[in-house]
């Protein structure tokens, strides 16, 4: 089995292709119990990639957000494959 691949997947309100930002396995896991709370407040979060680069999200701007494996293929919103 592959090494996972975790990134955050966000879908911004405006629509247009999903961004994506590729993170460790530990940061995802401290991400992904708060997702739903910062899209619920539009919060303005930092997130550190996997590449250590800082980036800022405003949260108010996303409509959907969550934690994603790269290592799948075929992967549609909700359903893996």
């Amino acid at each position: 089995m592959a090494d996972p691949k975790p990134a955050l997947v966000l879908h911004l309100a405006t629509g247009g292709e999903p961004l994506l930002f590729a993170l460790t396995t530990e940061g995802s896991g401290k991400l992904a119990g708060k997702l739903a709370q910062l899209v619920q407040a539009g919060a303005v979060e930092t997130v550190t990639t996997k590449d250590h680069s800082e980036v800022a999200i405003n949260f108010a701007h996303v409509a959907a957000a969550y934690i994603d494996d790269l290592t799948r293929k075929s992967t549609v919103f909700g359903m893996h494959g």
